[in-house]
């Protein structure tokens, strides 16, 4: 597969050309180095496409996942405690994963254990998402995730992998595309999310 756009939000591309580049050439190699032809291997059972050979997003995950893990990427989890008290919760930001449930236990209230997950990590750089699902995960992962680890101290910068609308339209419905989730990314203003990341479009 090629990139064939990419939006730096909040200098992230920049961060990771300055202090992780081989991080960069390596993720780039990752990319490079799908099939994506080996991966056209769904048979549509929609009504307008049956029968026709569509990109598969679980064939494509794979694909990266394996290139990703065998560099040393890893899952990552970073797991948090909340109730629903707002300024409880405001209070105890920046608290340690056992000093939040003890402070909320201490107000009597009972600690709801809840966390969020990386796909890939590695020398404080996230790989949130390699976006070949369902679209409704990308704001999840563009402003949910990313933040969760950024505010967390455990990652600098954060990236998201997505399909081109060109090779959305050869996939099953419900994809997500980049020129789409750049859009959104772009509307919600210059600092939202407060966190500096890379989106990728990729294309066969």
């Amino acid at each position: 597969m090629q990139i064939k756009a990419r939006y730096s939000h909040l200098n992230g591309e920049e961060y990771l050309l300055v202090h992780h580049d081989s991080l960069w050439l390596e993720l780039l190699d990752v990319i490079e180095s799908v099939d994506a032809e080996a991966c056209r291997t769904k048979v549509s059972k929609e009504r307008t496409r049956r029968g026709n050979r569509l990109y598969s997003p679980i064939d494509m995950n794979a694909e990266f996942k394996q290139g990703l893990e065998t560099r040393g990427w890893e899952e990552r989890r970073n797991t948090f405690w909340v109730t629903d008290d707002e300024d409880l919760l405001r209070s105890i930001q920046g608290q340690s994963e056992a000093e939040q449930k003890a402070s909320i236990i201490a107000t009597g209230r009972k600690p709801i254990m809840s966390y969020n997950q990386t796909d890939f990590v590695k020398d404080r750089v996230a790989v949130v998402e390699v976006q070949f699902g369902k679209y409704a995960f990308v704001a999840h992962g563009l402003f949910v995730k990313h933040l969760s680890f950024y505010v967390s101290d455990i990652i600098d910068v954060g990236i998201e992998i997505l399909p081109m609308k060109t090779l959305e339209t050869q996939m099953s419905s419900g994809v997500p595309y980049y020129e789409r989730d750049l859009l959104n990314v772009i509307r919600q203003g210059r600092g939202v999310p407060a966190v500096p990341l890379v989106l990728l479009c990729v294309e066969p």
